[in-house]
């Protein structure tokens, strides 16, 4: 069964951008919870450099219907030229946990 909840990803460079994001999004009711996740290092290439960056991980749990305003929001707020913004399906959950993002979500 797969739901219509998702998980979205997104990276911040620093912990206030990551809490800035975070409280917005909750208080938006675009995620019913972010984690934050800090020492994470992400090496990419980018405008012809190869970039090994700290950043801070943010899991944000939210539902399909409203990942167009939660993808737009993160643009929005974001110091990146190009956030990432990845959503990946819940395939199944808890009831108790699924109800929970419902209650929390716009």
């Amino acid at each position: 069964m797969v739901t219509d909840k998702i998980v979205v990803l997104t990276t911040c460079e620093s912990e206030e951008q990551a809490q800035r994001l975070a409280r917005h999004l909750i208080e938006q009711r675009l995620a019913a919870c972010v984690n934050i996740l800090p020492g994470a290092r992400s090496v990419y290439r980018w405008k012809d450099k190869i970039e090994n960056a700290a950043e801070f991980v943010l899991i944000i749990k939210s539902r399909r219907d409203i990942f167009v305003r939660l993808r737009d929001a993160i643009a929005h707020l974001h110091s990146y030229e190009i956030p990432e913004v990845i959503a990946l399906p819940v395939v199944d959950g808890s009831e108790a946990y699924l109800g929970f993002l419902d209650w929390e979500l716009a």
